[in-house]
């Protein structure tokens, strides 16, 4: 199905400028367009958008997406190198999910800290405690 380049937008979320910095950066390879050149995405296109988006929130430059997109235009040939290019991108989240695992910790600490001493009206009641290294 042909989709227009709002309807992609709306649909996932981007803006057109997005879209087309993609397209000028060579990430849609097979983009296709109109005889006057307004490009129509297909559900592979969408398909392809929805990867860059997963690879972009890992942090992973423009350039190494580019890359990635240049393999899969290769063939099975490249299957080891985007095999290993995701394993490297699972480690790189599965450290950003334990980073963000410490960090719901000492929220969740100190929502335990200020939601006891709001009860008891003061935060002396955590003094001596461990965790009670700063009251910020």
């Amino acid at each position: 199905m042909p989709y227009s380049i709002g309807e992609v937008a709306k649909m996932l979320n981007l803006t057109i400028p997005t879209l087309r910095y993609y397209d000028k950066e060579g990430l849609l390879p097979y983009l296709e367009r109109t005889n006057s050149g307004i490009r129509v995405f297909n559900d592979s296109d969408l398909d392809t958008l929805k990867v860059i988006e997963c690879l972009k929130a890992t942090g992973m430059p423009i350039k190494d997406i580019k890359s990635f997109i240049d393999w899969c235009s290769q063939g099975d040939c490249t299957l080891q190198q985007r095999y290993d290019m995701f394993l490297e991108r699972k480690a790189v989240v599965e450290a950003q999910l334990e980073k963000i695992k410490k960090t719901a910790e000492t929220i969740n600490f100190k929502c335990w800290y200020y939601k006891t001493a709001l009860e008891a009206g003061t935060e002396l009641i955590h003094k001596g405690t461990e965790k009670t290294i700063s009251k910020l």
